[in-house]
């Protein structure tokens, strides 16, 4: 059994402070992107053994995939012996939920090749168990994810034709939030909530990624120059800016001047939002 586990794009993230178990509190607006997305291969074996492909995704004992696989065993008492090869198209360090998406993947496809029967109230619990980004993915379109991104309410949201820009380099999130509340705003850099389709487009944690990566500043106050261009915004913890666009049939020729203008190992890929 082959299964995608989509990307996604935070539309607006806002951090309330940080709570008592060490985590912020926070309230973000997540919506899937469908055509961006990673492969697992799910196929019958003596024992476990995951299989990598498209980048580095260090130890297997440290993945997220094999953090759900065990998480499963224990909760069910089942033994899941599979070959799971993980093909990663989503790059590592995006701000774009891969490895969320793939330990969510790897727990409803569990479900259903064991035949567990799972509600998906304790699918999400065990999800959320996994890393706060990780219950989202076990819904099929956009939420708003409240708490430390564990509470979640469905939401519509209008599609929205996107641009996504990465240089070669990723963020770590928990440092992107441990120097959230000691970093101020750069002088030259828009963090105010840009009005798309009725929503208020920020992200709290452009503060923290600016202050150590000033190119994503760079890239995302480049984009907002550009005629094509109807919003830019830094996605999750970085390091992806996606921009929003007029129509999505200008994303090539905007990302071949982003390449010959700022820097030609810019990973980039457009579509729709889910």
């Amino acid at each position: 059994m082959t299964v995608t586990a989509p990307a996604k794009l935070n539309l607006t993230l806002r951090i309330h402070g940080k709570r008592e178990d060490g985590f912020h509190e926070l309230e973000t607006l997540m919506v899937p992107l469908p055509g961006l997305a990673d492969l697992l291969d799910f196929k019958p074996a003596e024992s476990y053994v995951l299989e990598t492909g498209g980048a580095e995704v260090g130890p297997v004992e440290d993945n997220l995939v094999t953090k759900a696989l065990r998480l499963f065993e224990q909760r069910t008492g089942i033994p899941c012996h599979y070959q799971i090869t993980l093909e990663k198209r989503i790059p590592p360090g995006a701000g774009l939920g891969g490895g969320s998406s793939d330990a969510a993947a790897v727990l409803r496809t569990l479900n259903k090749l064991k035949e567990t029967g799972l509600a998906k109230g304790e699918l999400e619990e065990m999800a959320g168990q996994l890393g706060s980004d990780v219950p989202f993915f076990l819904r099929e379109g956009a939420c708003w994810c409240r708490g430390r991104g564990e509470i979640l309410e469905e939401t519509t949201v209008d599609e929205l034709e996107v641009l996504l820009l990465k240089p070669a380099f990723g963020v770590d999130t928990v440092d992107a939030y441990q120097r959230w509340a000691d970093t101020e705003e750069l002088p030259y850099v828009r963090y105010e909530a840009q009005e798309i389709a009725g929503l208020g487009m920020r992200n709290d944690l452009e503060r923290s990624g600016f202050a150590k990566f000033p190119f994503l500043a760079e890239l995302k106050m480049w984009l907002l120059e550009q005629f094509e261009v109807r919003a830019a915004l830094m996605s999750g913890s970085g390091a992806t800016v996606f921009a929003v666009l007029e129509d999505v049939a200008a994303a090539d020729g905007l990302a071949e001047r982003a390449m010959t203008e700022l820097d030609p190992k810019l990973w980039w890929w457009a579509g729709r939002t889910g």
